[in-house]
């Protein structure tokens, strides 16, 4: 101040830091949260619905995995039913021993298309005469002794309308006829009934097998009839 009072130079010396502000980042697996409502929640125990489920790429299964459905043992399961005859080479016991759902299913929908005939009520019958049908076999079958589960009944019984399906064609071709129509009847329905008798009447069965092969003769026989309509 002296110096400036007597006319000399002023020489001012500015010395100093300026601190920046501490900026933290919250790179946990709670960022961009509220601080306090997730502390809350974890000592009230809730922490759990904090937790984000991370996708797994191993999950992401095609449709027909995760239906359980293996088409090329469907394939060879309806050659099995529509060539029954031993002397193919066929594993035939594989129809009845790994039994599945889906492709007997399509078997049946896809007879009770052919026999709408503009009535869809068909469609449901013939499903109902199916299940209900499969549990009267199988009932008997365990009376009489036989080693058989529901499942592998309603699998047979559903593959063997396999042979009433491939008729169905010829009768819309010759139905006028009715000798050989009545013929091709026959046929399929002794078609139908040896391809499911063959795998669910096993030895276990002895002199009681007509006991379970009529019954299962009787209902292709059904069948047959609500796809006639007679």
């Amino acid at each position: 101040m002296r110096d400036a009072l007597c006319g000399g130079p002023l020489h001012t010396q500015l010395s100093g830091t300026i601190a920046a502000p501490e900026i933290k980042v919250n790179m946990g697996s709670d960022s961009g949260k509220d601080p306090y409502a997730t502390a809350f929640l974890r000592q009230r125990g809730y922490g759990w619905l904090l937790e984000v489920e991370e996708d797994d790429g191993e999950d992401n299964k095609p449709l027909l995995d995760e239906l359980d459905i293996d088409v090329k043992d469907i394939y060879y399961k309806i050659r099995c039913v529509l060539m029954p005859m031993p002397s193919l080479g066929y594993n035939r016991q594989v129809v009845r021993d790994n039994p599945d759902f889906w492709g007997p299913l399509a078997v049946v929908l896809l007879f009770s298309m052919i026999s709408i005939y503009g009535q869809f009520r068909v469609v449901s019958w013939i499903i109902t005469i199916w299940i209900f049908g499969s549990l009267t076999i199988f009932l008997l079958a365990r009376v009489l002794g036989g080693e058989v589960s529901y499942g592998q009944v309603l699998g047979v019984i559903g593959y063997s309308l396999l042979p009433l399906i491939v008729i169905a064609p010829f009768l819309l071709v010759i139905g006028g006829f009715e000798v050989v129509s009545t013929f091709i009847k026959l046929f399929g329905v002794f078609w139908a009934a040896y391809s499911a008798a063959s795998l669910l009447v096993g030895d276990e069965f002895k002199t009681k097998k007509p006991l379970l092969i009529y019954p299962i003769f009787l209902l292709y026989i059904y069948f047959l009839s609500l796809y006639t309509g007679v």
